[in-house]
């Protein structure tokens, strides 16, 4: 971990007992000692660790290694999400990386199990799955919006849990953020999008509708993190509104849930030295 890093944000951030969500700073730096400038460094400095760490995950895999990680991102209308993807992911191999940006269900996928087309977006053995939005989009704007019976949404908190369980036996590493971005930042963020016009293809007007709803969705995000943050899925919450930190955040997570797999290299399942002869002969 690098020197800017106080303490481990894996500790600092985690949502466990006694969390709670309307003490946290969304413009916060939580156990870095630095600036936007530091920022920057140790995340340019980050990306070659966090890359080696995804090629020897992705390498265990073609050898047989069931072991994978899985990025959750969550976050209200301009959090940052895409710059994580963008900044961070971004930084490793892109043959290892699995990608799911989940939008609104489709008509066939309304028939199954709020989970089903979830489970199937689960990264193989190998690969460093990303879901940009998830399945936690089924008890928070569903539950703001009343699209689901109270019923319903409860139910869901349990399948989730359970889903999340299997999914670790099953050899996913689940690293769940959650990006805190304030109501101020958010306007900016929106007001820059308006003034910019190579970004206005990025301004929604519904996301001005679902502002109007904030504290319906600050409420939400406060019992999924209470009833879905679990000993082998724990929700991290990170200040978003400061780009920069979120993103160092993101990325030292990602390295110390990679880390934490001891991954060494594949060992070779062939005669190394008979190969070199053959080379040399060739």
């Amino acid at each position: 971990m690098h020197k800017a890093w106080k303490s481990d944000p894996a500790e600092l951030l985690r949502a466990g007992d006694g969390f709670s969500l309307a003490e946290v700073d969304p413009s916060a730096t939580p156990g870095f000692k630095g600036d936007k400038k530091v920022g920057e460094q140790v995340l340019a400095a980050g990306a070659a660790e966090l890359s080696e760490l995804q090629e020897r995950l992705y390498a265990r895999g073609t050898s047989g290694d069931v072991r994978r990680v899985l990025l959750v991102l969550q976050g209200m209308d301009t959090s940052g999400k895409d710059g994580i993807v963008r900044h961070v992911v971004g930084a490793v191999d892109p043959i290892g990386v699995q990608l799911t940006a989940f939008k609104a269900p489709t008509r066939w996928e309304r028939r199954h199990d709020f989970l089903w087309r979830v489970e199937r977006r689960l990264p193989a053995p190998g690969m460093l799955g990303v879901f940009n939005r998830s399945h936690y989009e089924d008890v928070l704007i569903q539950r703001v919006h009343g699209m689901a019976s109270p019923a319903e949404i409860e139910r869901r908190y349990g399948a989730i849990n359970e889903f999340e369980a299997r999914a670790a036996d099953d050899g996913v590493t689940l690293v769940k953020v959650m990006l805190h971005i304030s109501p101020e930042e958010q306007k900016a963020r929106l007001q820059e999008r308006l003034d910019r016009p190579e970004k206005h293809w990025k301004y929604d007007p519904a996301d001005l509708d679902e502002r109007a709803h904030w504290d319906a969705y600050q409420e939400a995000y406060r019992i999924a993190l209470e009833r879905c943050s679990t000993r082998v899925a724990p929700w991290f919450v990170v200040p978003a509104d400061r780009k920069w930190y979120a993103r160092v955040a993101v990325q030292q997570l990602l390295i110390d849930a990679l880390d934490g797999l001891k991954l060494t290299w594949p060992l070779a399942d062939f005669d190394v030295k008979a190969e070199k002869k053959r080379l040399a002969a060739s």
